[in-house]
């Protein structure tokens, strides 16, 4: 474990195994943290199941409560700030080219990865990504309003609730649409080759996870469901490696 310093952000991670780089983003919406990668969170431990073949990278999401990662709240920029966070890390370790794994908010904060630093991701898995659904559009802020900020608030007095509200408006309202951090047009355009594990829950549609395979043009997807029976589950792990070994530079 180790932590990354850039100006006033800090940033906590976790590294395992050796290999080609690959950072892994645990769900849990802005609680995303490093537990959510080898703890009870996600389907399966990535951290295991990968670092005998991959220098494994998890990092606690900066500002989530339950992990030790800090700085400001950058209301005008709440998703590059995050981008910003996974270069700065990726940086630090010396990863020019890096492959990436995400659960839930990590389909959303790859697509920003890819629009703001398409060449240095080789390929990307997004696992029950998270989605804008039409009749729900503030899902995702309701929530965190209600979850995320007070925790924040209440470990931070240099924070207000009234700053976490203007950092969700802008996160989660400013483009209530589709995957929040890219257009239809970016993912259309978008050549690294996506491999995309839809899930099916208010957070995750699987009908935006569907329409973005659809639309990338070197995606490919899982079965579904991949997470249910449990017996489903290492089908889907396969599929992952293999996906990862195929797009994997030689050494």
């Amino acid at each position: 474990m180790g932590f990354v310093e850039k100006g006033a952000v800090r940033i906590h991670y976790l590294e395992s195994g050796s290999g080609f780089p690959l950072l892994l983003i645990a769900g849990g919406g802005l609680n995303s943290c490093i537990e959510g990668i080898i703890g009870s969170y996600p389907p399966f431990n990535a951290m295991k199941e990968f670092s005998s073949e991959y220098r494994c990278v998890a990092y606690d999401l900066r500002n989530a409560p339950p992990g030790q990662s800090s700085g400001p709240l950058e209301i005008d920029r709440p998703w590059d700030s995050h981008t910003d966070d996974q270069l700065a890390l990726m940086d630090h370790l010396g990863c020019k080219k890096f492959m990436v794994l995400g659960f839930c908010i990590g389909g959303p904060l790859i697509w920003n990865l890819l629009k703001r630093a398409g060449d240095r991701v080789v390929a990307a898995v997004l696992a029950m990504p998270s989605g804008s659904r039409p009749e729900m559009r503030d899902l995702f802020y309701d929530n965190n309003m209600k979850g995320w900020a007070p925790e924040l608030v209440k470990g931070r007095p240099d924070l207000t609730m009234e700053q976490a509200e203007k950092f969700l408006t802008r996160m989660y309202r400013t483009n209530p649409d589709f995957v929040f951090t890219v257009t239809r047009d970016f993912v259309k355009s978008c050549q690294t080759p996506v491999l995309i594990l839809p899930d099916d829950i208010p957070a995750h549609p699987y009908a935006v996870a569907m329409e973005s395979a659809m639309l990338a043009p070197n995606a490919e997807v899982s079965m579904f469901p991949w997470k249910e029976p449990p017996e489903r589950v290492p089908l889907a792990v396969r599929q992952i490696r293999s996906f990862l070994r195929a797009h994997r530079p030689n050494a």
